[in-house]
């Protein structure tokens, strides 16, 4: 258990960066994250790229961006439902 929340924690914090640090390098015309790497953030369990995205403004026009990222968010909560009822609250 104590390795999912840390893995979670993690990445999270990781989505969350990387979007800021994606909107400086947009603002400075410094080197830019690819746009796959941001969905694969988020996609691998990186819900809080979504709260990056709209505290940096972020991608806000981009319409992958607008409906990808919370479909992710849903996923991200689902499969985090699906693993605390299986494996921590069932004891597996």
């Amino acid at each position: 258990m104590n390795i999912v929340i840390f893995y979670l924690l993690i990445i999270n914090l990781g989505a969350f960066v990387l979007m800021g640090s994606d909107k400086s390098q947009a603002r400075n015309g410094g080197r830019r994250t690819p746009e796959k790497q941001l969905f694969t953030m988020v996609a691998v369990g990186g819900a809080l790229g979504k709260v990056g995205l709209r505290v940096y403004r972020h991608k806000t026009k981009h319409m992958s961006f607008v409906i990808g990222i919370p479909l992710l968010l849903v996923l991200n909560v689902a499969m985090t439902t699906y693993i605390f009822t299986q494996f921590i609250l069932n004891g597996n």
